[in-house]
């Protein structure tokens, strides 16, 4: 009868902490709505980032958002957007944020890749 308890402690922490991870999920893609992309070129490479709805308001139906930037991109004029790097937040925690309004230009040798990073994302100002 001893075990019992144990057990029942265990399987109700597990519980608690599916229930918390899920919750923190949630929370973190709701306030994570900024899909960040690099992009690359022959002398260096920058991260940005772009709200969905920005990312939305552009794309063709069933177009990946990577093949969207890189579109935006191609396309006649400069394209601005959000230059993001990484900080220490005011919780002292490392994240992604914005720090400047930068253009890019189409060029022949350019590629742009989704960024993943495992750090908390800032929104856009």
């Amino acid at each position: 009868m001893s075990r019992l308890p144990k057990i029942a402690a265990v399987v109700a922490s597990l519980f608690a902490a599916t229930i918390l991870g899920t919750a923190m999920t949630a929370h973190s893609s709701a306030a994570n709505p900024v899909s960040l992309f690099k992009v690359v070129t022959v002398k260096d490479d920058v991260v940005i980032g772009m709200t969905e709805s920005e990312i939305a308001g552009m794309a063709s139906p069933g177009e990946e958002s990577v093949t969207t930037v890189a579109r935006a991109i191609a396309a006649d004029g400069p394209f601005t957007v959000w230059q993001f790097a990484v900080r220490k937040g005011a919780d002292g925690e490392l994240e992604q944020a914005p720090l400047q309004r930068i253009s890019l230009l189409d060029h022949e040798s350019l590629r742009v890749e989704p960024y993943a990073t495992p750090l908390r994302v800032v929104d856009q100002k």
